[in-house]
């Protein structure tokens, strides 16, 4: 169905072929819960080089590419960024689960 991999033409594939109030876009909202954010498509105002511009109350919203994790149309995933295993992380949650046992 779509031909593309990245999420700045599959948004324009969208536009051109298809109708964006169809999909809902994923990305990381740090303060957010979960720092997870899903908007309609129907939010989109713009498909920029480097940032996908929504319609805000206020001001427009920029969202660099590398922040959005899945786009799904009609409800099936069409993009799925794959998580990233941060072994760092894991040894600095362990050392934190540590000390708050010995609390």
């Amino acid at each position: 169905m779509f031909r593309s991999k990245h999420p700045r033409d599959i948004f324009n594939e969208i536009k051109w072929r298809f109708d964006f109030s169809k999909c809902k876009v994923y990305y990381i909202h740090r303060g957010a819960p979960g720092n997870v954010k899903i908007v309609s498509g129907s939010a989109i105002k713009n498909i920029d080089r480097s940032f996908l511009i929504l319609e805000g109350i206020v001001d427009d919203v920029y969202i660099p590419y590398h922040r959005i994790f899945r786009i799904e149309f009609d409800n099936q995933i069409i993009f799925e960024r794959p998580k990233k295993q941060n072994p760092g992380h894991a040894v600095q949650d362990k050392n934190v689960q540590e000390r708050n046992q010995n609390i």
